[in-house]
């Protein structure tokens, strides 16, 4: 018998060594964690403190997560299909431990992560001994449940094609192709790439950011939607200020575009665009609105809905006096929605209307204005893992007052 010369990775081939070589991955950081507060406590914050946070940050902000997917998505539910008998009564233990067991990790996870933060980009030096020392702990018990009873009865129940399938699918939320067992033929080159439901289905993120807690939130939608607003800002989320619009014809055939906030206040949430466009056409016929902002960068949505109301004149001119001149010309020479035969036949007819109005201020058409939802219902969404989101939707009452409560996902 021989030694190896060094510690192979095993393949996917092997999906239930993989899982175990995760595990070991895990338990380095979870090592590396440990001693990065014991050297914080003795050293502050050196250069090896911010790299050993940058690694833990690392890991378990990008892969730690899959690990948990790989278990919930693919290898229980495939041994729920499979068990029976006693495996089966240990697994309708089981399976409910583990789904709670990810949800603690991950709230363990959200106090330790700003910490961390701050301590990889130096500057800061406070790392909680006690959210270290729970998810340390957490993390170990769940790692000893999955290997003493998991993985054993995965290793005694699956066919080599339930374990190839598990490889596969552990491969593709990699984003590693499965090798072929053998080279197919060429395919026809096409034009139009193939999205077949299996890689539409594979197509998955997970949202392991932040947690949204009814002790998190405030009263008053308005005020919390102005919270949300401004740390979308703060992280330099793209467009944050860009909104979804549906509205919804006279014969009830809904339609949605994006348009951009202008204002919100406590009357509501407002835009600007020209009254005789689809929108304001059906708006005209069915005041009824909703509108949806999704800000990736934080894994969150706001959806609301409301009535709408058309701004006065005074508000729209004051809005339609601060834009650019361009913007401003551009409103007066388009029919918004209205066919037209070309693009120079668009900007034949800008060029017009710059030419008629000179160097004078272009006037506000009578046509283009402001439209405000009074809200009176507000969802704030928090994308959490495993599609178990955090929702919670204010509604508001006859008598204006708003209520809360959770939604489930």
């Amino acid at each position: 018998m021989t030694t190896p010369l060094f510690d192979s990775v095993p393949g996917f081939d092997q999906p239930i060594a993989v899982l175990k070589h995760c595990h070991d991955k895990i338990r380095k950081q979870l090592t590396t964690l440990q001693n990065l507060l014991g050297h914080l406590a003795q050293h502050g914050n050196t250069d090896d403190a911010r790299q050993a946070a940058q690694a833990v940050l690392k890991y378990f902000d990008k892969a730690a997560h899959l690990h948990h997917d790989d278990e919930e998505q693919d290898l229980m539910p495939m041994l729920q299909a499979t068990a029976t008998g006693a495996d089966a009564a240990l697994l309708a233990t089981l399976v409910p431990e583990i789904l709670a067991d990810h949800q603690r990790m991950d709230q363990a996870w959200l106090t330790l992560r700003p910490e961390l933060d701050a301590i990889a980009a130096g500057t800061g030096t406070q790392l909680s001994a006690e959210g270290v020392a729970s998810y340390v702990a957490a993390y170990q018990a769940h790692m000893s449940k999955e290997e003493g009873q998991l993985a054993p009865m995965a290793k005694r129940l699956f066919s080599a094609q339930q374990m190839e399938q598990l490889g596969t699918a552990m491969q593709r939320r990699r984003g590693i192709a499965p090798e072929a067992a053998a080279a197919p033929a060429p395919a026809p080159t096409s034009a139009v790439p193939v999205h077949d439901a299996a890689s539409l289905a594979a197509m998955r993120i997970d949202y392991v950011q932040r947690l949204l807690s009814e002790q998190d939130v405030q009263r008053d939608p308005i005020a919390q939607f102005e919270t949300w607003f401004d740390e979308a800002l703060k992280a330099q989320v793209s467009e944050p200020n860009a909104m979804g619009l549906s509205t919804v014809s006279a014969d009830g055939k809904p339609s949605s575009r994006i348009v951009l906030i202008k204002q919100f206040d406590e009357r509501g949430f407002t835009w600007y665009t020209n009254y005789h466009s689809d929108k304001g056409r059906q708006l005209e016929q069915n005041p009824h609105a909703a509108l949806l902002f999704f800000w990736r960068e934080l894994e969150r949505q706001v959806r609301i809905e409301g009535t709408v109301v058309k701004t006065t004149a005074a508000e729209s001119d004051e809005y339609f006096n601060v834009r650019p001149v361009q913007s401003r010309l551009s409103a007066i020479a388009s029919q918004q929605s209205a066919p037209i035969a070309n693009r120079a036949a668009l900007e034949s007819n800008y060029e017009a209307v710059a030419a008629a109005i000179g160097d004078a201020p272009p006037p506000r058409p009578e046509h283009w204005g402001g439209y405000r939802l009074q809200p009176e219902r507000i969802e704030f969404w928090q994308g959490r893992r495993s599609r178990f989101h955090d929702r919670i939707v204010y509604t508001r009452g006859a008598d204006g007052q708003w209520s809360m409560q959770r939604l489930q996902p």
